[in-house]
Formats: C-alpha cells, structure tokens, sequence
C-alpha cells in the first residue's frame, strides 16, 4: 500500500473514486461542499433517502457524478455536524471508508477525512491514525492458506491544505514504520507454535537486522544462562525440546552523545504456554501461541524506531521459552534460585512469565539502563480488571508511568494504571522459599506486577500486562499488535525530548 499527500484540487484529477464526508441533515463537508459546486448541485440534488442520511458510518457509492474526474464518489456518513468527532468515531469512519472500497476493485484513492475535525487533534495524528486504521484492515496472515487474499486498493492520497503539506509528509512517514512494526509484531504473534519457537524468534531478528547498520543482534543460550545462574528462566523452559533463548537486539543512534543510557524492552516470548505440570483446559488452547506478544511488540517496536531512524539508544529482549509438560517439567513445590540471587516456590508451573521475566529483568542491570520497561500477557487476571479494551500498568516510578499513559493516549493504544502497594506484596509469602511465584486469586494482575518489582530495584521501571489486549479471541481469533502504537508513541516523544534538548 502507498501513501501520498496533495494539497492540489483532486476533485478535477482522475483516479477510480475520493472520498468526502456528510453530516445528517443535509450538511456537508468543505470537501463535499466544493464537488457539489462542481457538478452544479448533483450532491444536493439527491434523494434524502434510508442511503444518504448522513448517520455516522453509512457509505453511499456514487458513480460518474458530472463533471467530477474520479470514476467513484464515496460518501461517508460523519453524524451530527455540530458534534465534534472523538478519536474512537473517526477511527471508525476510516475503516468503514476501507471496508467500502474492499468491494469496488478501486485502486487509486483521494481521500479527504482528515479534513474532519476531531476534538484535540491535528492533522499529523489524523493521518498516522488513519495509516494505522488502514493497514489494520487490509492486514490478513494468509502465509499458510494455499489462496491468497488479494484486493485492489493500493494507493491512498490524503488530501491537505497547503500549510499542512509539510506535517503531513512526516505523518506519512511515522504512519508507515508504525503499520510496519504492527504488521511484524501481528506476523510473528499469528505464525504457529511448530513453527515459531525461541529459535525462529532469534532467526527473525537477526534476518531483520541486516537491513539496518546500527541494529546488532546477539543471543543467551541455555548453556550461558546455566553459568549466569538464571535457574527461574532455564526451569520454565526445561520441559520442552525447544532451547530457550534470550534475544537481544541492540539499536544505537550514531545521533545520542556519548554516554546515554539505553532505554529497554523487556518482551515475554513463551512461543507456547501449555501451563506445563499445571496445565491448561483444552479449550482454546491454541490460542496460548499469543503468549510470545510481549517478544512481539518489541520486535514490532524495534522495526518502528530503525525505520524512523529515532535518535536514542534501545535495547530490545525477546525473553523466548516455551512451557510444557513431561518428565523433565519443573513441578508445583519446586524452590528456585533466580539470577538474583532470591528464591521463588513454584506454586504453579502457569505462572511462568513471571519466572522468565524476572531473570531477564536482573540479566539487564548490565547495560545500565535509563528505563526499563517489560511486556507480557501476563495474567487473566488483567483481563478480567480490565477486559480488552486497556492494558494494565505498573511501574516503581511516577514519572515514567505518567509517561506511558500520555503516550497512550496520545496513540489511542489505552492503557490503566493499577498500584503495587505494600499490602500486595504480602500475599506473595512463602512458606520454605522468600517469595511464592503466586499470590492467591484475589488481585491477581496486581501480586504479579508486585513479584516483577522485587527484580527491579536497580532502576526505573514499567511493567505493561497485555493479556487482553494483544489478540482477538474467536472468529476473528488473530494478533492485534498492541501496545506497539503506545510504546512507539513513547519513544517518538523521548526522540523528540531529545532533539530539543540537544
């Protein structure tokens, strides 16, 4: 798919179809407004029938409108003129504007919704999310379907005035790399369990990082990790004929001053979570491939900020494992030694994210880092806060949190802050060992995020639990590629912070 942008008259230029907005009751758009003029009131000249009521999200596709140069005029209902449109609405008039031309065969595309106004945003915002819209509709993982899924849209221009050419173009731009980073992030997220295990992961940065001279991948085997003493990690792995392996991809701005501190992505990566020796229902089962997201987003991300060639320092962990049950499964009643030196009973062998990740989160002391947020589906717990529509938040620093919410907000990739009070920390108590690994049923988002932070003193840290938001469960079962947005958005503002403050 290619994106421009033009500030010249469309309506007089030829292409298969453009699209305008309507408003209920007659009003039009300054867009619809000037093809109406055009073709000397054909726009007014229409019935007012169940098909042109201007009621958000209606489509009306109209054909050979005189003296217009497009084949096609696609009408998009906007609703109320007088009601400012929210992020949520215009989102969805873009993908009811994608989903109606789907049908038509149309292939070169002006597009004039980013004319609407949408209360609190500017023209950059209206068309990166409408990138990402865009891209999220024609997305379909077909790698494994012996047809493929074809459609004609290719092109899509963005019509703008004159003095917003030159944002646009940027929006352009960051609106690309940030579907490419989706898209990565949905590919290896949907790729199959047989398929993609903690070795693919590392194959799949490693391929990807040959394009990019400041991108460098190296990789902790289980034979490192032994010596290391990361028992908790190789213990979550032991039952799987897959080795896990701990990929790390490391991008350097030659832009930063020297000595900057790299910012770090912690990505869980259980390619296949069975539950091990605690194991899963079977219903629904295939569905635990998604619990390498965590890994996912962070490629995703990684793709995002090289693209953008962003000016910071970023390292990127894809914690790979997988979790599954046999004779050589770690056991409920298991007392494990962690990097860290603490040690963890093993209550239940399902909740081994947090034993992958709290040895990745001791392994990164070593670089040192500014920040350090992990990525995980963690808990349904999370899912039951918080459903799926926001990810959860946890974090030992405010600053940082308050940092991830504007950018969730800023990206409309949600997220909700839940605390890490010392009260919560108590359920965690063990027995035999200085932590349990779970801390019963109640606030089970919470006692996890409280375990992750016992591994985090050495820095400023985020912990994002994306068990509800990372895939689509159902008949539209399938990767969603969050919180790449929120976390991308993140970077874009510390890239920004930074140029201004050079």
């Amino acid at each position: 798919m290619e994106f421009k942008v033009n500030s010249e008259c469309s309506e007089k230029q030829s292409s298969d179809c453009i699209v305008i907005g309507i408003f209920e009751s007659g009003g039009f758009s300054p867009s619809a407004e000037k093809v109406n003029k055009i073709s000397h009131g054909y726009l007014k000249g229409l019935p007012q029938n169940a098909d042109l009521q201007g009621k958000a999200e209606q489509a009306l596709l109209l054909h050979h409108v005189p003296h217009v140069a497009a084949e096609r005029v696609l009408l998009i209902g906007c609703g109320k003129e007088e009601e400012e449109l929210d992020e949520r609405r215009y989102k969805k008039l873009i993908k009811k504007m994608v989903n109606t031309l789907k049908e038509t065969g149309a292939k070169n595309v002006f597009c004039y919704l980013p004319e609407l106004k949408v209360k609190g945003k500017d023209i950059d915002w209206k068309i990166r999310s409408a990138i990402e819209v865009i891209q999220d509709v024609l997305y379909c993982f077909d790698h494994y379907k012996s047809t493929k899924t074809l459609h004609a849209l290719n092109q899509i221009t963005f019509i703008v005035t004159p003095t917003q050419t030159k944002a646009a173009q940027t929006a352009i731009q960051e609106g690309i790399a940030l579907a490419v980073g989706i898209n990565e992030a949905k590919n290896l997220a949907n790729t199959p369990p047989n398929i993609c295990n903690p070795a693919y992961l590392n194959a799949s940065a490693k391929k990807w990082a040959e394009k990019f001279k400041n991108v460098r991948v190296s990789v902790v085997n289980e034979d490192e990790m032994k010596k290391l003493g990361m028992n908790a990690y190789l213990a979550v792995g032991q039952g799987s004929k897959n080795e896990s392996l701990m990929s790390i991809i490391e991008y350097k701005s030659d832009k930063i001053p020297a000595g900057t501190k790299p910012i770090v992505l912690v990505g869980k990566g259980m390619t296949f979570d069975s539950g091990g020796i605690s194991i899963k229902p079977s219903q629904n089962m295939d569905e635990m491939k998604y619990d390498m997201c965590g890994a996912a987003t962070v490629f995703g991300v990684m793709n995002v900020v090289a693209e953008l060639n962003l000016p910071l320092y970023v390292i990127g962990v894809l914690a790979g494992a997988e979790n599954m049950p046999g004779g050589n499964a770690y056991r409920p009643g298991d007392i494990l030694t962690t990097l860290s030196g603490q040690t963890v009973e093993v209550l239940n062998t399902d909740a081994e994210g947090r034993l992958v990740l709290c040895d990745a989160l001791t392994y990164v002391e070593r670089f040192d880092p500014e920040l350090v947020i992990d990525i995980a589906t963690l808990t349904g717990a999370c899912v039951v806060a918080l459903g799926h529509h926001m990810s959860g938040l946890m974090s030992n620093h405010a600053p940082l949190a308050e940092d991830l919410l504007h950018a969730s907000e800023q990206s409309g990739d949600l997220a909700w802050r839940l605390p890490l009070g010392e009260e919560y920390q108590e359920q965690l108590d063990s027995n035999f060992a200085d932590m349990a690994n779970i801390g019963g049923r109640t606030a089970g988002a919470i006692t996890a995020g409280c375990f992750l932070s016992r591994f985090t003193h050495q820095y400023h840290w985020a912990h994002l639990d994306i068990a509800g938001t990372a895939w689509r469960t159902g008949k539209e079962k399938g990767a969603t590629g969050r919180p790449v947005a929120l976390l991308s958005q993140f970077l874009l503002n510390k890239a920004l912070a930074q140029k201004q403050g050079a």
